[in-house]
């Protein structure tokens, strides 16, 4: 559900790790004076781009800021999304290829980059676990080795998200090994992040019979329901404190819109184009809308401050696109726009410690319907 993407044609699907798998290669641009920078962009410095090709989506940080894991999906050798680790160098070596930050070099190889799913199925959202040596995702590999389909996608004449029951979450080491299974149902259960406090996992199930967020600890025991009140909720981030959620959820209100919303479950499938974001408690206690700027918000994520949440947005957009970062603060005031690339910009994530955003965009892609990941240094 996170593993969307945007193209200027639609909303694309993102989703034995060895060097013989086909991988994306990171790479770094020789283009000077921060091209790939837009002017507008004043909190961005330095914007280096880290891969080249495919649809490659939802990059999140490890605990230092050295590492990424994300999903990369090529059409072609990978049809459906797995997902991949990047290595992030920081050892003052003189690399073969680097890129100067203000406080350290980022080197790059064809061998920082690997699959570290299995190949089977198609998964989605990944999350290095505390201590970084295990990261946890959604996978469908358990129910069949193929891409999994939703039928009914044909039928409705109207964009929609599959949400595929066979999705269960899983841990696995940095050599792609699977360690435990979490979740063991025929619900869809993805979506899956750790607060900062490494205590708790957040994640998206079906298992009330609506879409909602629950959390559970790192085990997967202790499943607790957060959410309760009908219509989507997902794409959950704790705050740097742990203490809230910031998430994406849709409000059907009107009778038709129940009726919509309730048929689509039934087809297991959700309409994304009116989201708005909200926070909470972790235990779902004071529960608040951010935005009321309709159309799609989503992909949000606390600014180390706590006090803002950094988000993709289409508000001000009257074809469907593009998708924009904006900047909001928790009461809902201070809108700012991020980023301003023509077509689309999303999937932010801060580095632990507040000096670095990533994110993935169409910028610098010649043309093509290419999703890559971006790294750049923060300036408040």
């Amino acid at each position: 559900m996170r593993y969307f993407s945007f193209t200027p044609f639609a909303f694309i699907f993102f989703i034995s790790c060895t060097n013989q798998q086909p991988n994306p290669t990171p790479q770094t641009t020789t283009t000077e004076a921060d091209s790939l920078r837009y002017p507008e962009e004043k909190h961005l410095r330095n914007v280096t781009q880290l891969t080249f090709g495919g649809d490659n989506a939802e990059a999140y940080f490890n605990s230092n800021g050295f590492w990424l894991t994300y999903q990369f999906t090529d059409r072609k050798d990978i049809p459906c999304d797995q997902i991949f680790l990047m290595q992030l160098k920081a050892d003052g070596s003189v690399p073969t290829s680097s890129i100067q930050f203000s406080n350290f070099s980022l080197q790059f190889s064809k061998d920082t980059s690997w699959m570290v799913s299995n190949g089977k199925g198609r998964t989605t959202c990944s999350y290095f676990l505390p201590g970084d040596s295990l990261i946890l995702y959604a996978s469908t590999h358990l129910a069949a080795d193929t891409c999994p389909q939703n039928l009914f996608m044909k039928e409705v004449k109207k964009y929609v998200w599959p949400i595929f029951y066979a999705y269960e979450i899983i841990v696995a080491d940095l050599n792609g090994n699977i360690k435990k299974q979490l979740t063991s149902n025929n619900f869809y259960d993805a979506e899956a992040t750790i607060s900062p406090k490494g205590d708790r996992i957040v994640f998206t199930s079906t298992r009330s019979g609506d879409i909602e967020l629950y959390t559970m600890n790192l085990d997967g025991s202790d499943v607790k329901q957060v959410t309760n009140e009908l219509g989507y909720d997902g794409g959950a981030f704790f705050s740097p404190d742990g203490s809230k959620l910031v998430f994406r959820a849709s409000r059907p209100k009107t009778e038709e819109e129940i009726k919509n919303y309730k048929d689509l479950l039934a087809k297991g499938l959700v309409a994304p184009t009116d989201m708005e974001i909200f926070i909470c408690n972790a235990d779902g206690s004071e529960m608040k809308q951010v935005t009321t700027l309709g159309k799609a918000n989503w992909a949000p994520f606390f600014h180390p401050s706590g006090n803002k949440i950094i988000f993709c947005s289409n508000h001000q957009s009257e074809k469907g696109f593009p998708f924009h970062l904006y900047m909001i603060n928790v009461d809902g005031t201070g809108l700012e726009q991020i980023t301003f690339d023509p077509m689309f910009d999303s999937f932010p994530m801060f580095s632990p410690d507040g000096k670095y955003l990533v994110f993935c965009s169409n910028r610098n892609n010649k043309g093509t319907r290419d999703t890559n990941v971006f790294l750049a240094e923060w300036v408040e």
